[in-house]
């Protein structure tokens, strides 16, 4: 079953320049990065939608979603910035450059989310193996970025 989250996350690994260059093509059309994340929201809200309907998924009471802390309606925020700045971001860089700084990102802040098991995290320590890991991608991201 693991193996099938690793394939799942490279998959979902893969589409993120996929999508912003999708996303990029659509604001050539819109005119405007941040009117192109509002599409691209706004048809990927649909699409939730849509499942959520024809999956019969529950709905929660409204008293519920409003009992978790603040920080939590956070997350869309984050995706709008992220959307928002890929397709920023994209042209300038193109998609090597700006995937292997984005996964730098990812993963220097995912070492740390693990190791103080912030957000709702299972503590993971940083351990030297993992933060040698770690910036063996921040190198990477500068070799694709300079060749």
């Amino acid at each position: 079953m693991r193996l099938f989250f690793i394939f799942m996350s490279f998959i979902f690994g893969a589409l993120a320049p996929t999508q912003a260059g999708v996303n990029l093509r659509l604001k050539g059309f819109v005119g405007d990065p941040v009117l192109a994340a509002i599409v691209s929201f706004s048809v990927g809200t649909l699409s939730l939608l849509a499942y959520a309907y024809f999956a019969r998924v529950p709905l929660p009471e409204g008293s519920a979603v409003l009992k978790g802390p603040w920080w939590m309606w956070t997350g869309g925020l984050m995706g709008a910035f992220f959307v928002a700045a890929a397709i920023i971001v994209a042209p300038v860089l193109g998609a090597g450059t700006m995937m292997c700084w984005m996964v730098a990102g990812q993963m220097l802040a995912s070492v740390l989310l693990d190791h103080y098991g912030l957000i709702g995290y299972a503590v993971r320590e940083a351990t030297p193996a993992r933060m040698v890991g770690a910036f063996l991608i921040v190198i990477g991201a500068v070799l694709v970025e300079k060749f």
